[in-house]
């Protein structure tokens, strides 16, 4: 099972869980549509279609309304503290969350004591969390771009607004970045870096780099990102190796924005909506 737990845009938005579908160019949870622009929703959307494309069950979302005040945030950590037992053995996705290190300690703390704990996958705002409580090494996949990689490689920046500026965070620069976190034991026991060249690592080894097809478009539009990580997630969920997983999300999206030809118009829904043939292409089938 996947869990996907996040945000959306909307400081009205309530406290939302149960699987989650496509309508359109939006995402229903329960009664709710959630319009599909960035963020936690277009990181959801591409889990869906990877979901139908490998034939497992939607994800499981749990989204509460945010726009960097906390409220919906907390409301997303106390849900999964109170309800921890119920993603043993799950695939759990952290995504944009405000970062806070007393609910981040809790959670993980009740993850921790259960019999299977979950497959954690961090993203975003709660990546920030895991890095700024010292837990960062208790997590199994962080999927940070050049800049978030820069925060984790700066091991006394205590969030990252204050990443010192001698740690550029530039596409040629992650070999080196990679190597920092890990030193000071601020990565996952796997990262997968998102950029122009995206990379794959583990204790400072890189074990691949993708760089092409290239599109230059997509690096300027908002939730490309947040696509790989959803993809990666719902890999990791049906059985298949972390490693493999995210080399097939890494080169599908890039498939998916070959397949789309995008313009600076073009909104990410409409690369989700390729995401299944682009998974065709790296499968073969």
């Amino acid at each position: 099972m996947l869990v996907i737990a996040g945000t959306v845009p909307d400081p009205n938005f309530p406290l939302v869980t149960g699987p989650a579908y496509l309508e359109g160019r939006s995402l229903k949870v329960g009664n709710y549509l959630i319009p599909i622009l960035r963020g936690t929703p277009a990181l959801v959307a591409a889990a869906i279609r990877t979901a139908e494309f490998v034939g497992d069950k939607p994800p499981h979302v749990l989204l509460a309304g945010d726009t960097g005040r906390g409220g919906g945030s907390r409301l997303v950590y106390q849900h999964i503290v109170e309800n921890a037992h119920s993603f043993a053995a799950a695939t759990l996705t952290f995504h944009y969350l405000q970062p806070e290190v007393d609910w981040h300690n809790r959670i993980l703390m009740a993850l921790d004591a259960l019999p299977l704990p979950p497959v954690r996958i961090a993203d975003a705002g709660f990546m920030y969390a895991a890095k700024m409580s010292g837990y960062a090494t208790s997590y199994d996949l962080f999927t940070p771009d050049v800049g978030e990689l820069a925060f984790l490689a700066d091991e006394k920046a205590p969030h990252p607004f204050y990443t010192r500026g001698f740690i550029l965070h530039q596409d040629q620069q992650a070999p080196e970045l990679i190597k920092r976190a890990y030193a000071h034991d601020n990565a996952a026991g796997h990262l997968l870096v998102k950029g122009a060249v995206d990379l794959f690592a583990s204790g400072e080894n890189i074990h691949w780099r993708i760089d092409s097809p290239g599109c230059e478009v997509m690096e300027a539009m908002g939730g490309t990102g947040d696509t790989i990580t959803g993809m990666a997630s719902a890999l990791i969920a049906s059985g298949i190796h972390m490693e493999k997983a995210c080399h097939m999300a890494a080169l599908a999206n890039r498939h998916a924005g070959m397949l789309t030809q995008p313009t600076p118009a073009t909104q990410v829904v409409e690369i989700i909506r390729a995401i299944p043939q682009a998974l065709a292409m790296c499968t073969g089938d």
